[in-house]
């Protein structure tokens, strides 16, 4: 498993019904798409749930990485290229991933966490008392999805839940989810992947 995430940040007056609509119309093309887990269209609004800018920043969990490369060297990408000049594309390797109590509802949110390990920290420790965060996390009533990923260039640990409703301020950044593409969410595994 992957995880990635580009972020676009849109002027604060921007009409994010534009990004609304764009969603609404292209989103399905990514529905069927071979090695994606998933693909959360995730938007922030300047003004709700304590966002300070208007962001269109999707978040996928890929199964393949020839898939997410076969992504990002295609036809969708480009068009965000096009339309909005090249992001910059995070990326870390998965660690864990499990549904949670309300898979089968549609999410209304996202939240991502990122977590920089201490310089002194025994990282395998780190890590290991996260997955077993999200182990428990993975329990909780209106859980939808939750992973956790590294990034070793950065020694950073990203953690990314999906919500069936609202997410709780204390889960990190938090983001409305205007479409779920999640052709391979079953492919992703469970649990411990290292």
């Amino acid at each position: 498993m992957h995880a990635m995430q580009y972020a676009i940040t849109l002027p604060a007056d921007y009409d994010m019904q534009i990004i609304r609509d764009r969603v609404r119309t292209r989103g399905h093309l990514l529905d069927d798409f071979a090695g994606l887990g998933l693909k959360a269209y995730g938007i922030r609004e300047r003004g709700v749930d304590d966002a300070p800018v208007n962001q269109y920043a999707p978040f996928y969990l890929w199964a393949d990485p020839e898939a997410m490369n076969r992504f990002l060297l295609g036809d969708g990408f480009r068009g965000v290229v096009r339309d909005f000049g090249r992001p910059a594309v995070q990326h870390w390797q998965g660690l864990f991933h499990r549904p949670g109590p309300a898979a089968g509802a549609l999410p209304r949110a996202f939240t991502r966490r990122t977590v920089t390990l201490a310089e002194d920290a025994d990282s395998a420790t780190v890590i290991a008392q996260a997955i077993a965060g999200h182990e428990e996390l993975a329990t909780t009533e209106g859980v939808h999805t939750t992973a956790l990923a590294l990034d070793p260039r950065r020694w950073e640990l990203v953690h990314f839940t999906l919500w069936a409703d609202n997410a709780p301020r204390s889960a990190g950044d938090r983001y409305q989810v205007l479409h779920l593409s999640a052709p391979g969410i079953g492919l992703l595994g469970e649990g411990r992947q290292w």
